[in-house]
């Protein structure tokens, strides 16, 4: 049961929207050769109406993907219209027809070493080996990184260093938040908030992952991308 008159708080994944594989890329997915940090490697169609609705208000269901198998499950996730949704992703600002759909765009940096840390620690985690795991890294998430994410940084409204150690961003987000869920936007909002045009940048102190919001009426996304390239 949802309480309808309870204020919400969404985090949707852009990893929920990974493509149904053929046969030869999930063999190719199991041998550590496909690459999932392509642009081309998420249903953007998919990801694009299912935000859409969102912020029309309207009950959604997100895909669920098993990163072990490389596979879209049959069950999905049932959402709710709520009135902050964080959108999370390393890829969430390449299409622009999504891209567009930001209130509030975020651009975490991590350190290099830090992002493969992370990324062999959870990939071991899902029963990968660690030669897998850094020839992948290599061949082709450290690339596309350089080609396809970093160079969405310039679409940042905000550009946070250090990710979780920059408490002084974080708090700024959580107040944004919360000025949103009480009806205070004044000194956050761009423009009418009605979903078009973006006329409001406002920078953090010690200002590069990436992340967003979207809105409609009191409905906003704000996007953050953690995910470890």
């Amino acid at each position: 049961e949802v309480d309808h008159r309870q204020r919400k708080v969404l985090i949707l994944s852009q990893d929920s929207f990974y493509k149904v594989l053929t046969a030869e890329q999930k063999a190719k997915a199991l041998r550590g050769q496909y690459n999932f940090d392509h642009p081309d490697a998420f249903d953007n169609d998919l990801m694009h109406t299912t935000l859409k609705n969102i912020v029309e208000g309207k009950t959604v269901e997100v895909p669920t993907y098993d990163f072990v198998t490389h596979s879209r499950l049959a069950e999905t996730t049932v959402v709710y219209p709520a009135d902050v949704v964080l959108f999370e992703g390393i890829l969430v600002f390449y299409n622009q027809d999504i891209r567009d759909m930001f209130h509030l765009r975020l651009f975490v940096d991590t350190d290099s070493d830090v992002r493969l840390s992370r990324r062999v620690l959870r990939d071991m985690k899902r029963g990968r080996d660690l030669e897998q795991i850094l020839t992948q890294y290599t061949t082709f998430v450290k690339p596309a990184f350089e080609e396809f994410c970093l160079p969405t940084k310039k679409y940042a409204d905000v550009i946070i260093p250090r990710g979780v150690d920059n408490m002084v961003a974080i708090n700024l987000i959580v107040q944004h938040i919360q000025d949103i869920l009480n009806g205070d936007i004044c000194k956050w909002q761009r423009g009418a908030m009605n979903g078009h045009g973006r006329t409001y940048k406002r920078p953090f102190p010690e200002q590069t992952e990436s992340s967003s919001v979207l809105a409609a009426g009191k409905r906003s996304h704000l996007e953050s991308s953690s995910r470890p390239h």
